[in-house]
């Protein structure tokens, strides 16, 4: 099992390791300072939050990766034979469906047999390679440990590629910052490349709600132990249980907001950067957003970051949409034709 590891599977880190201690620190400072307060959502990933989500998604209400995982098992055949990759590079570490039925895809197509997860947890990495070089002995994995999107150029290139982003996570940036990440991913393809994005589309809105606020407070327990992670690693004392959760809906940007209100009067001290706060009853800090999406408004984004949408496949109830993103054709140079004399 090691020969297979060392042989079909590398490890490699595009830059230092940061240091999330300090990251942790000055995060936090710049977003309780902030009017409104917020917190960065990307720490809500310790242990126990990574369980949680893991919780999340297997809930009843949360139709996300259910409809998502429909998606790839109904069209990646299709998927793979617009691009016929010869590599696959995945934008966040996994080893779940969504990442099997993929590799599975791409074995069939008979196109490449390489796999580069990139993320910034090495751990992540290594387990994903781990148990996927065990799975699929045919396939050769090149794991890239590094700082997104800043470590996105340094991928190297080696022949035609599809990359992944998968799990909607595009909608936990608002639409600057999305059509900032297009162009940073537009920058290491080809003409001939791709970008796969996931996106849950535009509905009911209390279909939307009720999968980011679950009957079973998963959802609220989830979004409650970012004060956890402040109180072990920044020596807080958030009283965690007197913090409702909140979910509502923005109509404008199109966006699920959630945050966490307190319930009372408080004063919280954060020890290891000096911050003392104040909170007012019914006061909220605001900690994550998951926009959902038009075919137009991807396909507007995707077009300033200099990308075109070739394709776009649904579940069958049009929840949930993947799409195929590949560079624009560069516009042909005018030529001056002189009359003849």
């Amino acid at each position: 099992m090691t020969r297979q590891l060392e042989t079909a599977a590398s490890v490699r880190r595009l830059s230092p390791p940061s240091n999330v201690g300090s990251e942790l620190a000055a995060d936090t400072f710049a977003g309780l300072t902030s009017t409104p307060k917020q917190l960065s959502s990307k720490y809500f990933y310790d242990a126990r939050g990574s369980e949680l989500f893991e919780d999340i998604t297997q809930l009843p209400e949360y139709y996300l990766t259910r409809a998502e995982a429909e998606i790839l098992t109904l069209y990646a055949d299709e998927m793979m034979d617009a691009i016929k990759p010869e590599e696959l590079v995945e934008l966040g570490s996994g080893y779940s469906v969504k990442t099997r039925l993929l590799l599975e895809a791409l074995n069939r197509a008979g196109t490449g047999t390489l796999y580069i997860p990139f993320d910034i947890s090495e751990t992540a990495i290594r387990d994903a390679s781990a148990t996927l070089s065990d799975h699929y002995p045919w396939l050769t994995i090149e794991g890239l440990v590094g700082d997104f999107p800043a470590d996105l150029p340094r991928i190297p290139h080696s022949g035609r590629r599809l990359v992944t982003f998968l799990g909607s996570t595009i909608g936990n940036f608002r639409s600057p910052d999305r059509v900032e990440f297009y162009r940073s991913v537009g920058a290491m393809l080809e003409p001939t490349d791709g970008l796969l994005v996931g996106v849950d589309l535009v509905k009911d809105i209390n279909t939307l709600l009720a999968a980011y606020d679950d009957s079973a407070g998963v959802t609220a327990e989830f979004n409650r132990n970012i004060l956890h992670v402040l109180n072990r690693e920044l020596g807080a004392n958030f009283p965690v249980d007197e913090f409702d959760y909140v979910v509502r809906w923005d109509a404008v940007d199109e966006c699920v907001s959630m945050g966490l209100r307190a319930t009372r009067d408080m004063t919280v001290t954060i020890a290891a950067i000096g911050l003392t706060i104040r909170l007012a009853e019914g006061e909220e800090i605001h900690d994550e957003v998951s926009c959902k999406f038009r075919r137009d408004v991807v396909e507007a984004e995707a077009s300033a970051a200099g990308l075109a949408v070739n394709g776009w496949w649904t579940d069958t109830e049009d929840r949930f949409a993947v799409a195929l993103l590949q560079p624009k054709p560069a516009p042909r140079p005018w030529k001056l034709h002189r009359p003849r004399n």
